[in-house]
Parts: structure tokens; sequence; C-alpha cells
């Protein structure tokens, strides 16, 4: 009688006597694995062999990560971006296709109904469970196949590191940096991506103009992230459609000029629907009250967008009186921080 057998008939043995034994369950197909000793092994070293690619997937994710760093350069964002996640990919896919071939191939596949009781048990149905136990960690080659366990140990142990790692991208804490951009007074509103400043007669009721502040010079360090963060969206509305008193003081003749990043996780603002004066973040639809200082009436964002304060110099050209009054972008960011 082979092994296999013998292990089925102790499991058997072990279970409660009024147990239901065959519910109509389907029998035990016997596999290659079941009858040949070289296909068992063979099964073996391919669960070690898929662990190990998960090994090295995680580990080739780390690799990545440090030799292909995040910069301005959209090179680098796509080569750290490719290589983290084809190495994140092998590290799932080894442990999950390893798990999956290994009980596909080396567990015993037979099922087993008993009753079932919500009362404790006696002490020899206790014991006779952990003999069940202990029979499947057997069966399943847990405790005597050290090849599978210990490449089993290490995709495990290595998988996590470098989520562990790209979770360190995740701050530091803006702090300040959020509450203050380079927006300072009498600094002119410039076309994006032109740069070219903007006349007030030029902007007619119902246009939208995407802005940021004029003599913004590519290049420079620095350039893209304040650049992201000083980002506005003008609009023209009649002005008897602005509700609040601040939104007057702070526009031109129906001119206004809201933050472009939406307080929700920080997408572009960059739907404008003239007849009802609603703004939308096409990312998770949140949607904001142009008329009504911007104000959410539907979807996750929490707050209003940030209102520029505008007017416009001796040439007619539109600048801003100052920064933001608050922190632009996401509202998860610690805004407790004093200026």
């Amino acid at each position: 009688m082979s092994e296999q057998s013998k292990n089925e008939e102790t499991g058997l043995a072990v279970l409660r006597a009024d147990a239901v034994q065959d519910p109509g369950l389907e029998k035990h197909r016997v596999r290659m694995t079941d009858k040949s000793p070289k296909h068992e092994k063979s099964a073996a070293r391919q669960v070690a062999m898929l662990f190990a690619i998960s090994m090295i997937g995680s580990a080739f994710a780390l690799y990545a990560y440090f030799a292909f760093p995040l910069t301005s350069n959209l090179l680098t964002v796509r080569n750290n971006t490719m290589f983290l996640g084809l190495g994140i990919t092998f590290g799932l896919l080894g442990i999950g296709i390893g798990a999956v071939h290994w009980a596909k191939t080396l567990m015993p596949d037979n099922e087993v109904a008993e009753d079932r009781h919500s009362i404790k048990s006696s002490e020899e149905k206790r014991a006779a469970a952990v003999e069940i136990i202990n029979l499947a960690a057997q069966e399943s080659g847990f405790t005597r196949r050290k090849l599978i366990r210990r490449t089993l140990y290490g995709a495990l142990a290595l998988f996590p590191l470098p989520a562990v790692i790209i979770f360190g991208d995740l701050g530091p804490n803006p702090a300040n940096s959020l509450r203050h951009t380079m927006w300072k007074p009498n600094t002119r509103l410039a076309r994006d991506p032109y740069g070219t400043p903007i006349k007030a007669s030029e902007v007619s009721v119902g246009s939208v103009y995407h802005v940021v502040p004029h003599g913004l010079e590519q290049g420079e360090e620095g350039y893209l992230e304040e650049k992201a963060k000083a980002a506005v969206l003008l609009v023209r509305v009649d002005e008897n459609v602005l509700k609040s008193q601040k939104q007057r003081d702070w526009s031109y003749n129906g001119i206004v000029a809201y933050s472009k990043i939406c307080t929700h996780v920080g997408c572009p603002v960059a739907l404008y629907e003239q007849n009802t004066h609603h703004l939308l973040c096409p990312c998770h639809q949140s949607t904001f009250d142009l008329a009504n200082d911007c104000k959410v009436i539907f979807g996750p964002a929490s707050r209003p967008l940030p209102q520029l304060p505008i007017s416009v110099d001796k040439e007619g050209y539109l600048i801003a009186t100052g920064d933001f009054h608050e922190p632009v972008g996401p509202s998860f960011w610690d805004r407790s921080v004093k200026n």
C-alpha cells in the first residue's frame, strides 16, 4: 500500500464515528505525483523554482527602486515605473502560482464531510482534531519538504520589502510647502503653456484659461513642482452670478481665479460647465460651484478650491494681488501647521 493510501486511511479513522462519510463528493483522482516518486520530486522542484522566482522578482524590485531614481525627467519616471512594476509582478506571481501548483500537484485533493457541533468537544475528539492537523501537515509535505518550505519562507520574507521602500515616497510631510506658491503681489497671470500674460479685455464671458505665474522659467530646479502648485483656472462670468462678497473683492469684473488642484487627491480640475457654473474634477467627479466660492456640491472632495485674489495693472494685464490664503491641494495634508 502506498504512503498516500495509508495517510488517507489514517485520516478517515480519526473522524467521528457519526460523521457523514459519503455525501456524494467527487472521488480522488490519482495523479502522477501520487504514484511516481520521480514526478513528485519534479513537482516539488517546480514549486521551489516558482518561489525562487518570487524572491528574485522582489529583489529586482528593490534594485530597480534605487537604480532608476525618480527625477523630473520623464524617461527616468518611465523606467522606474516599468522595472519596479515588473519586479513586484514577478514577486506576486511567483508566490501565487507556486502556491496553486503546490496544492494541485502535491497536496491531497480528496474531500471529507463531518457533522458540525457547536458544543465543546471531548478530549478524545480534540486529540483526534490535532491528529488530523498533523496528518494534513504531513500530507502537504510542509514539514518534510525542506526545499519548498525554505523557498516559501524566502519569498514571503522578501516580497513585502519593495512595498516598505515605496511607502517611503509618501513622505515627508509637506508642512508649510503647500501654504505658499509662486504667486506674489503684482505677478501677472500667463497662459499655460505659452507663458504670455493675459489682459482683462481678452477674457470674454464663459471663456476658460489655464494659468501660471508669468516669468516661470523652464529648466529651473523644482520648476515642475512649483508650476503644479501654482496652476490656476481663470474663468469669466457675469459679475451678478457671484454670490459672496469675498468673490467680488478678489475678482475683477467677473473674472475669477481658482486653484486648479482638486482638494480630494490633487487631480487637475479642468472641466467647466458654463450654464451651471460648475467646475468638475474628471478623476473622481468632485464638483465645485464656481458661483458660490467654489464650494463642493458633489463628490469626495471635502473643501472648496482656494481662490487667488486678482486685479489689473496700469497696462490692463491681470495680476495677482497676493498668494492663496490657504493651502492648495488635497485636504489630507496636515493643515494645522501655522505660517
